[in-house]
């Protein structure tokens, strides 16, 4: 199944957290924290939303960094993604 989403929503899915810290101590699934950096998998065309011109500038494949509480997640096909807004996204990794 596919998703293309609308507006100026991306869809984005998760990168896996740190198995360990710098110092090589292991983490429990309990301890660690949920991700903030996700790749793009699709982005909606923008346009005219809410009355205002949205230009989209993230792209699929893109690795980014959005905020902790946004979105909404979806679990398609036993795979979980999140739907945010182009404006929850905080930054773009190079």
């Amino acid at each position: 199944m596919n998703i293309k989403p609308l507006g100026d929503r991306v869809v984005i899915k998760n990168l896996e957290a740190e198995e360990t810290t710098k110092g090589g101590i292991l983490l429990t699934n309990a301890s660690k924290e949920k991700p903030q950096m996700a790749e793009v998998l699709a982005v909606g065309p923008g346009g005219n939303v809410d009355g205002k011109e949205i230009k989209m500038y993230v792209k699929a494949g893109e690795k980014v960094i959005y905020s902790k509480y946004a979105g909404t997640e979806v679990k398609l096909d036993g795979e979980d993604f999140i739907i945010v807004r182009q404006s929850d996204i905080l930054a773009i990794v190079e």
